[in-house]
């Protein structure tokens, strides 16, 4: 199996540190608004990955952390005149619930700055100890940049470029433009602990490195999160953790692609976010994923106005075999091993969903043409086979006719009604056999930007 590593810009083979085990973390949400589609993608592809890895017999310890103080969740807070601490932990409960009903399971350890205050202490005032960190007379501590000689190695960056894209605060007493806070000091009104430096709270890059020591000890196999945390976020995590401990932080990096929205990013400043819950109140479970994992992990995805109808109605394609396999009485329990070694010489290519997604058109096709056929065996084998395998992407979950009336319930209430009345006259010009008119109202429909498609169960109409 081979992973793309960020820290290295290749494809490695994946060789663990403890020969069998995975140490595994991925950068969670900051819970001060509601979780939208790039977050749930996140949190789709590192569910994905564990659950290969433990599909390839490695014992997986997947942590996944919340970052619930900082400044957007204080400035929400005030807002809202909810307490931060409550107001974070309302968010936490409704983002939860909302990513079980998009089928992502839990991590197996979940992990909050606000419960590793004490850990990320003791990790600051190790680093002052070793001389990569300085508190200033505010009460605020800094990581001294220039202390740690392998800073940029993640995102390839020198110190030149780096002060480049770094803005600089009017912080006094910080040392250096790229220094970043470790611990920042309380201001009027905002929430804050103890400390050996005064009142104050965690900066955002230690709480994901105290919290992984917490975890795991001070290195792990697999580090993860979107490819906007590169810089600063990981390269500062990796700056403080290697500092500390004089070891390799996490041995493979990986980043998943961002979100586009008609090809721009994602942003509330555009006013293009896509919440999940509005993207889980218009299609089910299985065609956000379906139209997530068609594209590689790695790459941007660009969600134009047809990607999720798109998918649906791939799906409702799919589940119309499967329902057809069940009208004939086929179980659909069967075994198929090449289905299942395809599906992971695609995973084993760095996790390449695209691939195994774009196989099952072929799969469909052949079990279609072997209903025709009659081939019950050869219809068990490879639908039962592609049902036990994709399972780990969360598809083919549903009943096949609860998913297709669902569609097709859907498909109704977005035609026009002319288009229906154009259907409609359609029918009734075929029941006579005036296929001269038929085909002119067919015509009409493909014009309007709908097409008309006979089937044994009537005419489905769907959006071109």
């Amino acid at each position: 199996m081979k992973i793309y590593n960020t820290l290295t810009r290749r494809k490695e083979d994946f060789v663990p540190l403890e020969e069998g085990k995975v140490h595994m973390y991925a950068c969670g949400i900051t819970v001060s608004g509601d979780a939208h589609i790039g977050h749930a993608y996140q949190a789709l592809i590192y569910d994905i990955i564990r659950k290969y890895l433990q599909k390839k017999g490695y014992d997986v310890t997947y942590a996944r952390n919340y970052t619930d103080v900082d400044d957007k969740i204080i400035a929400r807070s005030h807002e809202t005149g909810i307490p931060a601490d409550r107001y974070a932990e309302m968010m936490i409960e409704k983002i939860d619930r909302e990513m079980r009903a998009l089928q992502v399971d839990d991590p197996d350890i979940w992990l909050k700055a606000t419960c590793t205050i004490d850990g990320i202490i003791a990790f600051i005032s190790k680093l002052i100890e070793k001389g990569h960190a300085y508190p200033t007379p505010e009460g605020d501590v800094y990581f001294a940049v220039d202390s740690f000689a392998g800073y940029g190695k993640l995102s390839g960056r020198n110190l030149d470029d780096a002060r480049e894209g770094v803005r600089i605060d009017n912080e006094e007493n910080k040392r250096n433009p790229l220094d970043f806070a470790l611990w920042k000091s309380a201001k009027e009104g905002e929430p804050f602990w103890k400390s050996p430096w005064g009142n104050g709270r965690p900066g955002w890059h230690i709480e994901c490195s105290a919290m992984n020591m917490e975890a795991f000890g001070e290195q792990i196999d697999i580090h993860g999160g979107g490819r906007d945390l590169i810089f600063p976020h990981h390269e500062n995590e990796i700056a403080q953790t290697e500092a500390l401990t004089g070891k390799q932080f996490a041995k493979y990096w990986i980043h998943n692609g961002l979100i586009k929205v008609n090809g721009q990013k994602m942003s509330k400043s555009l006013g293009n976010s896509l919440l999940l819950a509005d993207l889980l109140a218009a299609y089910s479970p299985e065609t956000i994923k379906f139209a997530l994992l068609q594209t590689n992990y790695r790459a941007d995805i660009n969600v134009t106005d047809n990607l999720f109808p798109d998918a649906e109605k791939h799906l409702c394609g799919f589940y119309r075999v499967l329902s057809e396999a069940r009208r004939q009485g086929i179980a659909c329990d069967g075994n198929d091993p090449a289905v299942d070694a395809a599906f992971d010489a695609s995973m084993d290519d760095d996790f390449n969903t695209a691939k195994a997604i774009a196989d099952l058109f072929g799969y469909f096709k052949s079990a279609a043409a072997m209903l025709r056929a009659g081939d019950a065996e050869g219809v068990n084998n490879l639908l039962g086979q592609v049902k036990k395998t994709y399972d780990l992407l969360g598809l083919f979950r549903a009943d096949p006719d609860e998913f297709i009336a669902s569609c097709e319930a859907k498909q109704k209430s977005d035609v026009p009604e002319e288009v229906t009345r154009l259907v409609q006259l359609r029918a009734e010009a075929k029941a006579r056999k005036d296929w001269a008119e038929a085909d002119a109202l067919r015509a009409k429909i493909t014009q309007m930007g709908y097409s008309v498609k006979d089937t044994k169960d009537g005419a489905v109409v769907e959006k071109l």
